[in-house]
């Protein structure tokens, strides 16, 4: 479903931000991207879904090239960033409509998905209200439901749990195994390891832009919790780099 090969991004000309990373997520996976801030995450997620440029590699989605084929892809895709930008100004449902409206989704079919998950997130009765007056929670909450509305093939999601409470955080977890159990792939960050060992079916270790350890999560752990690992591999990482390993 998603194939990265070689994947490089440079903000300036001495640094790189992600260096030669590869990454493959396929359908029914459930990947957790780990790493420290600044480590080339959100970078990576922005990378593959078009919204930033990238100096070398190959991002596919389906198959579909992001950057000479980037409409077809986008239609494949979804994400939620770490903050998202909605409008204000704008009615949630009128919201939620211009989304569907983008990918041309058919009103009994934008009418099903939002019903059924307004009414979970308990925000069906709040879509005829101003975004402006909703909370912080309420507005991922409605970011999650413009992401679902298209049924998209690739989900890639930053921290995308910020903001939710418990119930909430409980039932988009239950979503996130649905959809991947029908078919589609989901990449995420995140820095709750405790959700990521519980969720992910996958683990993508990332330090200064590059991946230390990929593969299953059961296999990977071991006897270890995600959080032991990700410190040993890091601290290791650190202790190479510094005797110019």
């Amino acid at each position: 479903m998603l194939k990265i090969t070689n994947f490089s991004k440079s903000y300036n000309a001495k640094d790189f931000a992600v260096k030669d990373l590869n990454l493959t997520v396929n359908p029914g996976e459930i990947v957790a991207f780990i790493g420290h801030n600044g480590a080339g995450k959100t970078t990576t997620l922005k990378a593959i879904c078009g919204l930033i440029n990238f100096d070398d590699g190959e991002i596919l989605v389906d198959g579909v090239n992001i950057v000479t084929n980037p409409l077809k892809a986008k239609k494949l895709l979804a994400y939620l960033p770490d903050n998202p930008d909605i409008y204000d100004h704008l009615k949630g449902i009128t919201f939620l409509n211009f989304v569907a409206d983008a990918f041309g989704v058919s009103t009994a079919k934008r009418q099903e998905i939002i019903t059924k998950y307004a009414t979970l997130f308990n925000i069906i009765t709040n879509l005829h209200e101003p975004i402006k007056t909703y909370s912080h929670g309420m507005k991922q909450k409605l970011a999650i439901i413009s992401n679902l509305i298209h049924e998209p093939k690739l989900f890639l999601m930053d921290e995308p749990f910020v903001g939710l409470d418990p119930k909430s955080s409980h039932d988009f977890k239950l979503i996130l195994k649905e959809l991947t159990n029908n078919g589609a792939a989901i990449l995420y960050s995140t820095h709750v390891l405790e959700v990521a060992e519980k969720l992910a079916t996958h683990v993508a270790i990332i330090h200064k832009g590059q991946i230390l350890k990929y593969g299953k999560i059961n296999e990977i752990l071991g006897n270890k919790s995600l959080e032991n690992m990700f410190l040993e591999l890091a601290e290791e990482k650190t202790e190479n780099i510094d005797k110019g390993n």
